[in-house]
């Protein structure tokens, strides 16, 4: 029997496999946010961790936050064949577990072979290429021609009557403040088949779901974690939404909005603002349910095309309620938005055209983008869903819309005179103003103190608008103590301005002049090629505690191109630093074993023995000390060792002297080693002072330890001298 089943799950494993060989994803981590893209149109991976084990957001907002937006989402596309026959594909639909090779509704494929190309504008980046429109791109082909999954014999439920489109998909987003809330899409969809397509219709369905995974856990309670979301629609934006209205209140104040963009085909540019036959329609219904007179999935390509060709926001009871059209019947006492804010979970579809036609070989392109905001606070309710709260909403989709637009600055879909910034002849889209470059930077954890040190990079930054160099100055922004442990953090909120730094002299800004920070000569590293200017000092922090720093250079402005200062973005280039004792230099000195019985008699030797000796705090430990956060989790339990030398092995016994663990201590130290820096921090930008070092509290076999006294050795591994002290747990 168990040899029967060991062979089942081989196989299954098997076939999932060969499912994924056209298979790719990659997670966002350029902006604010973190999600899931994948190389078949899909977005968001049903709170899975990803659909390759990769351990993704499906769409995070604020990053580090805890807080998810998505279940998953994917473009459709409707048409009539030859002006009859009706043919919808997507890459996504109402599906309870979400993303399977040949699961029905996931319908677009990639090729064997075909690669999910990564690409960053950023010179410095590993994947820099002159190609880059964003900080970070994800570059795409997938096709709706395949009725198997390429690879496999997997048949593709229900997709019969592919139209042989095929896709170019490129997604973008920034790491700059003023746009580090956006993922834009970019699309061309092109007819590779034999029939022309009429009447086209290009969509977004997408199911949001905003909870905090950190406070009620991906799908804990079943459809009670997902049915607590309010939706909306923003005509004039052409942009749906969906917030918290009733899940983890107080812990969840934003929303995520997907917002059509603009589209092209060989009739030109089409958006409802300069072509009146061209419509967006909104449509939601409850999710995956079939038995709703008018909020229905709609399970067959026809009702899918019904649906795209019509929207809510069409009908006289979007925004009037006691209608007398046929469609409003149970639309009387309310209307269709105000049911739709209501708790529910419910998913949404854009849908924009028609499209003429398009013939085989024609192409249609278009843009989306998914936009995600903090609510604004007016001490009201979710449920309240008020202009007020919607402001940030609005003005970063507003922001979206104008990166896209680039130089077509009227909105008109013409090269009208003047706007050809880059000479050449026509519409350059996806442009966003530059502030300088961020701060090459060197942060230094110490004792009680953290210092940082900075290049000159970023004066030489060229605006690209104004082809001139116009740095100002730096910023400089910290943390406040336990901003980690205490509620979700929000490193853009967080971050708290702490000293400026500009050029004096040109009656700009603060006149703060930039020679205080300046070193007399400039300081280079071990193994750093950099040569840094500047040197800016923290003292009276607390040891142990997480401090996220950032540094950030701003310019000038241009008065006459209407640009306010931009700053270079504060997330990405934070650290998370974690003042300490500094490397214990002086260890060989005072581990001997007759150096205690020496300070006995020695006043000033028994001091420095109390400064030098290895510790670990808190001492006592107790359970759920503030340090720790809020998770329940023992493996995000926290003691630390300090005082240590830079190379040493720390061994913890039991009063009886049984080994319980061993911990081994360098200067590559980062914290990977417990699961707690995973939690609240981030591994990859950590800072430690060199002469601590953290334990879970856990056993070599992932044990929790009892309460009671404990020694704790350290042996240094240049002397080889040994140190013994004890600490006690109380639980």
């Amino acid at each position: 029997m168990q040899k029967a089943l060991f062979i089942l799950l081989i196989a299954l494993l098997c076939l999932h496999g060969f499912g994924q060989q056209s298979f790719d994803e990659k997670l966002t981590t350029a902006s604010n946010i973190r999600m899931t893209i994948n190389n078949v149109g899909t977005f968001g991976n049903a709170f899975r961790g990803s659909y390759s084990v990769l351990g993704y957001s499906s769409a995070e907002f604020p990053a580090g936050s805890g807080i998810e937006h998505m279940f998953e989402a994917g473009i459709w596309v409707g048409a009539l064949i030859n002006g009859s026959n009706v043919a919808v594909s997507s890459a996504a639909y109402d599906q309870t577990a979400g993303y399977s090779p040949g699961r029905a509704g996931y319908e677009f494929t990639g090729e064997l072979g075909s690669t999910f190309q990564e690409r960053s504008s950023l010179i410095d980046n590993p994947n820099y290429s002159p190609e880059a429109i964003s900080h970070q791109d994800f570059v795409a082909d997938f096709s709706d021609k395949n009725v198997l999954v390429p690879g496999t014999q997997i048949q593709i439920t229900g997709h019969d009557n592919p139209m042989n489109l095929d896709v170019h998909f490129e997604s973008y987003n920034w790491n700059y403040s003023f746009s580090d809330f956006m993922v834009i899409c970019n699309y061309s969809i092109t007819n590779n088949g034999l029939n022309t397509l009429e009447d086209v219709y290009i969509g977004m369905w997408a199911n949001e779901v905003v909870r905090n995974v950190n406070i009620t856990p991906a799908g804990q309670g079943g459809s009670g974690f997902y049915d607590k979301g309010g939706n909306g629609f923003i005509d004039s934006l052409s942009l749906a939404y969906c917030f918290d209205a009733t899940g983890d209140a107080g812990n969840t104040e934003s929303y995520i909005g997907h917002k059509f963009l603009g589209a092209e085909d060989k009739n030109g540019f089409h958006h409802p603002t300069v072509d009146s036959a061209f419509k967006v329609n909104y449509q939601t219904w409850q999710f995956n349910s079939v038995g709703q007179p008018i909020f229905f999935f709609p399970s067959s390509e026809l009702q899918r095309y019904d649906k795209m060709k019509d929207g809510f926001n069409q009908w006289p009871c979007w925004t009037e309620a006691g209608s007398s059209d046929p469609r409003c019947g149970q639309f009387q006492a309310a209307t269709i938005q105000e049911q739709i804010e209501q708790p529910g979970n419910r998913s949404d579809l854009v849908s924009v055209g028609p499209f003429e036609s398009l013939a085989p070989g024609e192409t249609i392109y278009f843009a989306w983008a998914w936009v995600f905001a903090k609510k604004n606070e007016d001490g009201n309710p979710n449920t309240d869903n008020n202009l007020t709260q919607k402001a940030k909403l609005i003005a970063n989709a507003e922001w979206a819309q104008t990166a896209y637009n680039g130089e077509d600055v009227n909105f008109n879909g013409i090269l009208d005179e003047g706007e050809d910034r880059d000479k050449d002849g026509q519409i350059t889209r996806f442009i966003l103003p530059t502030p300088p470059s961020i701060p090459e930077t060197k942060v230094v954890a110490r004792n009680k103190g953290i210092d940082v040190y900075w290049t000159k990079n970023s004066e030489e930054s060229v605006d690209p608008i104004t082809q001139e160099k116009d740095f100002e100055g730096y910023n400089i922004f910290l943390t406040k103590l336990g901003y980690d442990v205490t509620r979700s953090a929000d490193l853009s909120n967080d971050l708290k301005l702490i000293s400026t730094y500009d050029i004096e002299g040109n009656g700009l800004f603060y006149e703060t002049s930039l020679a205080s920070i300046a070193v007399e000569e400039p300081i280079r590293f071990d193994g750093d090629s950099n040569l840094y200017y500047y040197k800016y000092s923290i003292d009276n922090l607390v040891n142990g505690w997480q401090y996220a720093l950032s540094l950030t250079a701003f310019d000038r402005g241009d008065e006459e191109s209407g640009l306010e200062s931009l700053e270079s973005s504060k997330l990405a280039n934070t650290w998370r630093v974690f003042p300490g004792t500094n490397v214990n230099e002086k260890f060989d000195q005072y581990a001997k074993p007759t150096t205690p019985l020496k300070a006995v008699f020695n006043q000033e030797l028994k001091d420095s023995l109390e400064l030098l000796k290895p510790f670990a705090y808190p001492n006592p430990y107790y359970s759920g000390a503030s340090w720790e956060g809020r998770s329940t989790f023992e493996e995000d339990r926290k003691i630390t060792f300090a005082n240590l030398p830079e190379r040493c092995i720390i061994r913890v016994f039991t009063l009886s002297g049984d080994l319980i663990k061993t911990i081994q201590h360098d200067p590559t130290y980062s914290g990977t080693d417990i699961r707690w820096y995973s939690t609240y921090s981030d591994s990859e930008r950590t800072v430690f002072s060199g002469g601590e070092h953290s334990w879970d509290l856990l056993s070599e076999s992932a044990q929790i330890i009892a309460r009671g006294t404990y020694i704790f050795s350290v042996e240094d591994l240049n002397s080889g001298e040994i140190w013994k002290e004890k600490f006690v747990v109380i639980k």
